[in-house]
């Protein structure tokens, strides 16, 4: 069965490669939908997979890249269907 989750990703998660590694990991997990920058300095996301695929992507996402540093998760239970992992623009 397919979950959904919306992120909201706060911290240093801009100007790091936040959204090109979370799409390097989405894909690497199977999990599909979609990842941007948001104007308030967050990332956002949309993630679907299963159970495993989420939670994968979910303890990614609390680390981030290299340069990173969450400060915290927003998740949301959503619904969607997503064939692949992509970049949006800003929102």
């Amino acid at each position: 069965m397919t979950e959904v989750r919306r992120l909201v990703i706060s911290g240093i998660v801009q100007g790091v490669g936040f959204r090109y590694a979370m799409m390097a990991q989405a894909r690497l997990l199977g999990v599909s939908g979609w990842v941007r920058n948001r104007r308030d300095g967050s990332v956002e996301a949309m993630i679907a997979g299963d159970a495993g695929q989420v939670a994968a992507m979910l303890e990614w996402s609390r680390r981030g890249p290299g340069g990173a540093s969450v400060d915290d998760v927003m998740v949301e239970t959503a619904s969607g269907e997503y064939t692949d992992f992509e970049l949006r623009p800003t929102a």
